[in-house]
């Protein structure tokens, strides 16, 4: 049983022309040919005018902030998803700008003597796009962003068995990546790339067994994840139905302080 320790210990610590037209007219002819001439001379200098229509505008972002992703869950998730976690608080990557790039994740072992070890590591990340002239509106960034992460995690190193799928009614459009990788043991990885408007969610959920305890169900691991994902994907909207309120009072603080 010391020896399984120092192996799970091992283990543990392995595991973002304008076209110019130039009319020439002459005459010897009447004056009233002269005229017709000017005229047409001034219908065709009309006609050749460019047309100012006004560029459409640029859609505005619907979020303006991200929440904290360490919060993007229940607590009861985090403990139904990981047992046993370090730290059901999560532990949060360190971002220069936590309004559009944040990331939380938690990993706990679950031990249970002689029946051996259920392993858990859950990892919710987060991206916002903003609207910008020179690259374009936010949703279509961040569906851009959304497949690009798909077939990243397709290519995952290692992974085997990849089977990839829509996956419904989480936010506006969300693929399920799932596959297997052996570190020091059968790895069951489930990866959730959701977008809800200009935010991109990512959630990967994976689990292992160890000292011969039975192996993760992958079909439960992958229901698991979706009901994270769609938990992650409705604290987006939360937090920027917070932040409304904020924002339209301070006009009117703006106008008692003047």
């Amino acid at each position: 049983m010391h020896r399984s320790a120092s192996r799970l210990t091992r283990v543990l610590a392995c595991a973002a022309v304008p076209v110019v037209l130039t009319l020439a007219g002459c005459s010897s002819d009447s004056g009233k040919d002269s005229n017709a001439d000017a005229g047409k001379k001034s219908d065709s200098s009309s006609s050749s005018k460019p047309s100012s229509k006004p560029s459409a505008a640029l859609e505005k972002a619907a979020y303006a902030t991200l929440p904290d992703p360490c919060k993007a869950v229940q607590t009861k998730t985090i403990e139904s998803l990981v047992p046993k976690a370090k730290d059901n608080n999560g532990t949060s990557a360190k971002s220069n700008d936590l309004a559009s790039r944040a990331s939380c994740s938690w990993n706990g072992l679950d031990e249970d003597g002689l029946k051996g070890s259920q392993y858990r590591w859950l990892s919710i990340s987060m991206v916002r796009y903003d609207s910008l002239a020179s690259v374009g509106p936010g949703n279509k960034r961040a569906e851009d962003e959304l497949n690009k992460q798909v077939e990243k995690a397709k290519v995952t190193e290692g992974a085997s068995d990849v089977k990839s799928e829509q996956a419904g009614g989480v936010g506006d459009q969300a693929v399920s990546v799932v596959f297997t990788t052996k570190k020091d043991g059968d790895f069951f990885n489930n990866t959730i790339i959701a977008r809800t408007q200009n935010v991109v969610v990512t959630l990967d959920y994976n689990g292992a067994a160890y000292e011969g305890a039975g192996a993760p169900d992958q079909g439960k691991l992958l229901q698991d994840a979706i009901a994270a994902a769609k938990e992650a994907v409705a604290s987006v909207d939360a937090a920027n139905q917070q932040k409304q309120p904020e924002q339209q009072a301070s006009p009117s603080q703006s106008q008692s302080q003047s």
